[in-house]
C-alpha cells in the first residue's frame, strides 16, 4: 500500500498534469540540498524515496579506490568492506546520513526547492502541450485583468490577451466566454506562457472553417485574409469544384453563415472576394465595392500597381482613412496607388509638357568644368532641370563624380536658379529707373522751352499799337500834313 506522502504526490501530479516521477525527483533533490546545507559538507550526497513507507533516506556516496586522493569522495577497499563486505575496487559505498536532525530551516529550503521544481515541470508541460497548437481556435473564459492585458482561462492553463491582440471595439467582462486563436507560446515569460489573440487574421479564417463545411472539407479554399480588427476584413476564396460558388458558400442562405461570424466578431464588416490568379483582375475585385476603370502594373519587381477609377468612385475606393485600399493592398500583396480620371489626365498633360519644354543646356552652368559636364551628359542627363531633380546618391552613382564634386554641382545649380529668380526683379528695377529718368528729362525740357518773364513783357509792349496823338509813337516824317502845320 502506498504511503500518504505518495498519495499526495499522485494527487498533485493529476492537478498539475505532471508525471509523479518528476515530483519524486524534485523531493529527492530537495532533501539533498537540505542535507548539504545542514551538514555543511562537500560529500557526494544522494537521496532515495521509498513509496511504500514514505521514508526519504540520504546517503553519502564514496568510491572504492586503491589509493585515496579525495577523502570526502573516496575510500580504500579495507574501509569500504567494513560497511559492505562484498564491495570491490571500483564500486561504491553508501553511508547513511540521518534526516531526523534536519531542522526548520532545512525543511523550508526543501519546500522552496520542491515548489521550484514543480513549477518548472508545469511550465514545461504547458509549453510542450500548446507549442504545437499555435494557430488553433480555442474557447476560453475571461478570468481577470492585469493592466492593459486580459488573463483568460483555457481550462488546463492560463493565457494572456495583450493589448495589441485585442479588437479595438471590444471590451471584456469577467466570466465572459470568448473564442480566441493561440498566437504564440513564450517559454521565458514570467506570467502565463500562452499568448492568445482576438485581432489576428487567423481567427477569421478558423471561424469560416468552423461555419462553412465546404471550407472544412477542402472544396473551398481561403487564399488570403487582410484584417483591421474591429472594423473590416477582406477574405479571398476560391473553389476546387467548378460547380461550387466560393462566395455563395461562405455567405450561406440569406447570409446566415457570414452573419454568425459577424456576430462573433461583434459587428465587424466582412468582404468576401473571389480569388484570381491574375493580379490585375484580383486587384479590381479586392477594391470592391468601388468600381475600377483600369489597373496598370508599374513595377513588377517592386510589386507596384496603379489603379484608375472614376472621379465619383475615388472616395469609395480609398475608403475611410484609406482603409479600403490598405486592406486591398494587404490582400493582393502589391502596393496600390489610386488615382481618379482627372488626376491621371493632369499627370499625362504635365508629362507631355515636360517632354516638349526645352531644357537649359548644362554648358550654361557656371562653376562646373567641361569634363564634369561630359560625364554627366554621358549618364543621360542633358539639362540643368534634370540635374536639379537628382539626389546626391544618384549623382554619386555617375562614374568619376566624387562627393566633393557633388557638393560643387549642387552649389552651381542653386546659384543658377537663384540668378533666374533675381533676373525678373532686376528687370523690374531697371524699368522703374528708366521711367523715372524719362520723366525727369521731360520736365527739364519743359523748363528750357518756357521764356523768361521780362522778355515776355517786352514782346507784349512791342506788339501793342501806340495812340495816334502821341509824339513818340510816330516820327515827324510819318505824316506830311502834320509836318506842314508844324512849319
Amino acid at each position: 500500500m502506498a504511503s500518504l506522502l505518495y498519495q499526495t504526490i499522485e494527487q498533485i501530479s493529476r492537478e498539475k498534469h505532471i508525471e509523479p516521477e518528476i515530483i519524486v525527483a524534485a523531493i529527492e533533490d530537495a532533501m539533498v540540498v537540505a542535507a548539504r546545507k545542514y551538514y555543511k559538507t562537500e560529500e557526494d550526497l544522494r537521496s532515495k524515496f521509498n513509496p511504500e513507507t514514505g521514508q526519504i533516506d540520504v546517503y553519502a556516496v564514496r568510491a572504492v579506490v586503491e589509493e585515496v586522493t579525495d577523502p570526502k569522495r573516496e575510500m580504500t577497499l579495507g574501509e569500504a568492506r567494513k560497511f559492505n563486505p562484498a564491495v570491490e575496487v571500483g564500486g561504491e559505498v553508501q553511508l547513511v546520513r540521518p534526516t531526523d536532525v534536519l531542522g526548520r530551516i532545512a525543511a523550508q529550503t526543501a519546500k522552496q526547492v520542491i515548489m521550484q521544481k514543480v513549477r518548472e515541470a508545469e511550465r514545461d508541460t504547458i509549453f510542450n502541450e500548446y507549442n504545437g497548437r499555435v494557430g488553433e481556435l480555442v474557447n476560453c473564459i475571461v478570468k481577470r485583468s492585469e493592466g492593459p492585458e486580459v488573463i483568460v482561462d483555457l481550462g488546463r492553463a492560463e493565457a494572456r490577451l495583450p493589448r495589441r491582440e485585442q479588437s479595438r471595439l471590444e471590451t471584456y467582462n469577467m466570466g465572459e466566454r470568448l473564442r480566441v486563436v493561440i498566437r504564440a507560446v513564450d517559454r521565458a515569460a514570467k506570467g502565463p506562457q500562452v499568448v492568445v489573440s482576438r485581432a489576428d487574421p487567423t481567427l477569421v479564417q478558423r471561424l469560416f472553417e468552423m461555419e462553412v463545411p465546404e471550407i472544412y472539407d477542402g472544396t473551398v479554399q481561403i487564399r488570403a485574409v487582410a484584417r483591421e480588427a474591429g472594423e473590416r476584413t477582406k477574405i479571398a476564396v476560391c473553389s476546387r469544384d467548378k460547380d461550387v460558388d466560393p462566395v455563395g458558400a461562405c455567405v450561406g442562405m440569406k447570409g446566415m453563415r457570414v452573419q454568425s461570424i459577424i456576430r462573433e466578431l461583434r459587428g465587424e464588416k466582412i468582404d468576401i472576394i473571389p480569388f484570381n490568379e491574375e493580379t490585375i483582375a484580383f486587384a479590381q475585385k479586392a477594391l470592391s465595392p468601388a468600381k475600377v476603370t483600369r489597373v496598370q502594373i508599374l513595377d513588377p519587381e517592386a510589386r507596384h500597381l496603379e489603379v484608375i477609377v472614376e472621379d465619383t468612385q475615388l472616395a469609395l475606393a480609398i475608403g475611410k482613412k484609406g482603409q479600403n485600399v490598405r486592406l486591398a493592398s494587404k490582400l493582393v500583396g502589391w502596393n496600390i496607388d489610386i488615382k481618379s480620371e482627372e488626376e491621371k489626365r493632369q499627370e499625362i498633360e504635365a508629362q507631355m509638357a515636360a517632354l516638349t519644354a526645352p531644357g537649359t543646356p548644362l554648358a550654361e552652368l557656371k562653376g562646373v568644368g567641361p569634363k564634369t559636364i561630359e560625364k554627366i551628359e554621358a549618364h543621360g542627363v542633358s539639362s540643368i532641370e534634370k540635374l536639379a531633380d537628382m539626389t546626391p546618391e544618384q549623382l554619386m552613382e555617375i562614374p568619376g563624380i566624387s562627393e566633393k564634386m557633388v557638393e560643387k554641382i549642387q552649389v552651381a545649380v542653386a546659384n543658377y536658379f537663384q540668378a533666374l529668380e533675381e533676373q525678373p526683379a532686376a528687370a523690374a528695377t531697371e524699368a522703374a529707373e528708366g521711367v523715372e529718368t524719362a520723366a525727369a528729362d521731360a520736365g527739364q525740357a519743359a523748363k528750357v522751352e518756357e521764356p523768361p518773364a521780362a522778355e515776355a513783357g517786352a514782346e507784349t509792349l512791342a506788339e501793342t499799337p501806340a495812340p495816334k496823338d502821341s509824339a513818340l509813337a510816330e516820327p515827324d516824317g510819318g505824316n506830311p500834313e502834320r509836318s506842314e502845320r508844324q512849319e
